[in-house]
């Protein structure tokens, strides 16, 4: 699925383990559910690209790096949507 939670398990898990991100993933559930009953607010999903979206600039510096050091020579220009 293309949800928050599932992009959370599978970075944990690439990282730490099946294990350790069952923890990390259960940890949050909980969290979520400890803000929905004080805050009485319903849950918004943040979607799997969260983090990436968070991340963008940082995303584009790696990705421009990685495309140099194969001797491509890269100009960035935002698309418009």
């Amino acid at each position: 699925k293309d949800t928050y939670l599932s992009a959370k398990y599978h970075r944990i898990a690439a990282r730490r383990g099946a294990n350790r991100a069952s923890m990390a993933v259960g940890r949050t559930i909980l969290e979520i559910i400890y803000y929905l009953l004080t805050r009485k607010e319903p849950y918004k999903e943040l979607g799997a690209d969260y983090w990436d979206r968070q991340r963008e600039a940082k995303i584009v510096r790696q990705t421009v790096k990685k495309l140099e050091g194969l001797g491509y020579e890269v100009k960035l220009e935002k698309v418009g949507a």
